[in-house]
């Protein structure tokens, strides 16, 4: 099945040539004399790239390659101006950093909704003749051409914006989680991988309040260096307030699999340790009070952590304070 969740595009934009300026002299039968009146060519469009937190997904843009912003109108007599070129305005979700796919330079990044970036600058339009006149040279034969627009490919890459990242390896109950404690319908089985994109779920928590929690698809060992599905995910932890580390507590050695998601974050990006970060011990349900008394020894003492289980609903309402507070903290 193909998906919609569209993260990436490289796209072909180009902005409006700026119009030529008018070279015109008035002729009028009152006037024997009329000297130049050239106007002013108009400005092309610029190519703007605008949030919308409508959006959720690059899709819209998958198949548009090209994207060209109107030339500016040239000038015409009677100092008359052209009209300027229109604008491409390139809505995106919020979360979208746009680069240069030559020199791989950072254009901006757009993260609140009606946020504008002008990606392409338009060319000028032209001075018209009129400008040039002066006591030496009254009858000016020349007018400014427009100046030529911009052209550059683009890479969007949209990186998730939410409260709470979930991470963890396949099969730790990121997306079970999610589906219990939002409307969030995810994909949910007994094998790995079953989350093949990023999905998003707003919580309800007390009070009509609520926080965006986001399921990344999961991390394998040897992720950052291209491994499983991890490195084409991974960007989108950056953009999580908070971070829930879920590790299984039936796993071998809960401790050991989130030493080693903190190591493949930080091999990615050693900011990505500076984030506030919970450790969610799932699937408590399956293990005895003893098993959970040796875990929770070897958790380390400034790291917030809690055993829960989606399926037998256990601890969730914890973890919702937990997160809350930890949200709030981090802001």
């Amino acid at each position: 099945m193909t998906s919609n969740f569209i993260d990436y595009v490289k796209i072909n934009c180009r902005s409006g040539n700026g119009g030529a300026g008018s070279k015109h002299f008035r002729r009028e039968k009152h006037v024997p004399n009329g000297g130049p009146d050239g106007g002013d060519g108009g400005r092309g469009g610029h190519v703007i790239l605008k949030g919308n937190s409508q959006h959720w997904t690059l899709l819209h843009l998958k198949y548009r390659k090209h994207i060209k912003a109107e030339n500016g109108v040239a000038g015409e007599g009677g100092r008359r101006a052209g009209a300027q070129g229109k604008d491409e305005i390139i809505e995106v979700p919020l979360g979208t950093v746009a680069r240069d796919a030559e020199t791989g330079e950072i254009i901006g990044e757009v993260t609140q909704d009606g946020e504008k970036i002008v990606l392409l600058s338009a060319g000028r339009g032209g001075l018209g003749n009129y400008h040039f006149k002066n006591s030496t040279n009254q009858a000016p034969e020349y007018a400014q051409p427009g100046e030529p627009g911009e052209e550059a490919w683009i890479i969007l890459e949209l990186k998730v914006l939410a409260d709470v990242g979930l991470v963890g390896f396949p099969n730790a109950g990121k997306s079970t989680l999610l589906s219990v404690v939002s409307a969030a319908k995810p994909e949910i089985a007994d094998y790995p991988f079953t989350t093949l994109t990023p999905n998003l779920g707003v919580v309800a928590y007390r009070d009509y309040k609520s926080f965006v929690m986001a399921d990344i698809p999961g991390i394998i060992e040897g992720a950052s260096e291209g491994k499983g599905l991890g490195l084409r995910f991974l960007r989108h932890i950056e953009r999580n307030s908070i971070l829930l580390f879920l590790v299984s507590a039936d796993s071998e050695n809960p401790l050991k699999e989130y030493k080693t998601l903190l190591k493949e974050l930080k091999q990615y990006n050693p900011e990505l340790l500076d984030k506030k970060r919970i450790l969610g011990i799932s699937k408590c349900d399956l293990v005895d009070e003893k098993q959970i008394a040796k875990i929770k020894k070897k958790i380390p003492v400034d790291l917030p952590y809690v055993f829960f289980s989606s399926f037998a609903n256990q601890g969730i309402d914890e973890l919702k304070d937990l997160i809350w507070n930890n949200i709030h903290a981090a802001n």
